[in-house]
């Protein structure tokens, strides 16, 4: 019998493990194939990239699942591609090529391993006030994404794809709604397979990515040549990785709040170490930077599965889709309507968790109210914006991610006027 608990427990892992993979998929492989884009890449770079990125998204959430006294955060958060690299690498590509991409991602996640000692000290500046703004903020500036998605990411959406985006989201609302346990925790699953179900009866489902992908696919270094070491791309990912590590503090406290556990020093610091080695890694491996990936905390919400172990599972599955590209393709035959559904339920969670958050703050002093509702509404406000473009592009990227920008509003307005409080 207990035997029999075990194979269960496994397999429910195993099952919501599938979930956390579906759920990140779309957003990890969506970078190579923007940046693949932009740089002219062949078909067969374009599947190296795809599956040596998936590859190593497993590789980076393993390390970042680890609980030792060198490196991991040691909480259920999966790892995906820096989306915010995608116009910096752009720009490095095009003008100093491949190389200069690749060197500069290595030297960058040196970096973050040398810095991730100060950069946890950081953890005083991040009360409830802060951390419950920057995740309202990751929540809302996510929504915009799932909308996107919603309308498959044309100018005049089909109803065929508002159809299926509505559908999706009514079948996660009817069986959270009626049904409870183990069935519940995997409803984003249910819909996002009931949703591309559906989609193959109304003729909208491409399986061409099933059949063009290779059947195995081996990661090798240096792909793309030997790394080229420029001091201005270095500078450039080096910020984008500090982008990136604010970013993941956010996810890491957010997760933190969902499941009880106390991020000390200490294991801010060993996040930080995994999330530089990982980029150092893709890097070497000519993939590109990793972060938390704020979608799938909605996810540990939504599910109520607190616990690593699905995440492992999600970890080893990306390893495995990675090595064969064929069933790693299958992921990607979800059409976006579908996936926009889904998402669109899991950003709302992320903001209820951040509101939830905000809820433990005293509001009756109003320099708080202040606080926060200046930090959302620049976070939401200046996120890919075009009010920077005349500043110099390092500085417009950076000021053009709303995560980022509520983060700094909330750290400094709360030093300004409660500095007194900070111990």
């Amino acid at each position: 019998m207990t035997n029999q608990n075990q194979e269960m427990k496994h397999s429910k892992s195993a099952v919501l493990g599938l979930q956390h993979l579906l759920a990140m998929y779309s957003g990890s492989i969506l970078v190579p194939i923007m940046i693949a884009g932009a740089l002219g890449y062949s078909s067969k770079e374009l599947t190296y990239l795809i599956s040596t990125d998936i590859f190593m998204c497993g590789v980076a959430t393993f390390l970042q699942l680890q609980v030792n006294k060198y490196f991991g955060i040691g909480l259920p958060v999966v790892l995906g591609v820096a989306f915010q690299s995608v116009a910096p690498l752009s720009i490095i590509g095009a003008k100093l090529g491949s190389g200069a991409i690749f060197g500069s991602i290595i030297v960058s996640g040196i970096i973050v391993i040398l810095i991730s000692g100060v950069f946890s000290k950081v953890r005083k500046f991040f009360p409830p006030l802060v951390t419950g703004s920057v995740i309202t903020t990751i929540g809302l500036t996510l929504v915009p994404v799932a909308m996107g998605n919603m309308g498959n990411n044309v100018p005049k959406p089909q109803l065929s794809s508002v159809i299926l985006a509505v559908l999706t989201i009514l079948i996660i609302l009817v069986i959270h709604a009626l049904t409870t346990g183990f069935i519940r925790s995997i409803a984003i699953l249910i819909g996002l397979i009931v949703g591309t179900i559906v989609a193959v009866f109304m003729g909208i489902v491409d399986f061409s990515p099933i059949a063009q992908a290779p059947i195995v696919h081996v990661p090798t270094p240096f792909f793309f040549g030997k790394p080229i070491f420029d001091l201005s791309s270095i500078l450039m990912m080096t910020i984008i990785s500090l982008v990136s590590m604010v970013e993941s503090t956010g996810v890491y406290l957010a997760l933190s709040d969902i499941t009880g556990e106390e991020i000390t020093e200490t294991r801010l610091r060993n996040g930080y170490r995994a999330e530089g080695f990982a980029v150092a890694l893709g890097g070497i491996f000519n993939t590109f930077p990793y972060t938390g990936f704020s979608q799938n905390v909605g996810l540990v919400q939504l599910s109520g599965i607190k616990t690593r172990r699905p995440i492992f599972y999600t970890a080893g599955f990306l390893v495995l889709l990675g090595l064969l590209p064929k069933f790693g393709a299958v992921a990607q035959i979800i059409p976006s309507p579908v996936l926009g559904g889904a998402m669109l339920v899991m950003f709302g969670m992320v903001t209820i968790q951040g509101i939830r958050m905000l809820g433990q703050v005293n509001f009756n002093n109003e320099h708080n109210l202040l606080i926060a509702a200046m930090s959302v509404a620049a976070g939401v406000g200046f996120n890919g914006t075009n009010l920077f473009q005349a500043l110099p592009t390092t500085v417009a990227m950076f000021l053009n991610n709303g995560i980022v920008i509520a983060t700094l509003v909330a750290i400094v307005l709360n030093i300004v006027f409660n500095h007194k409080e900070i111990k």
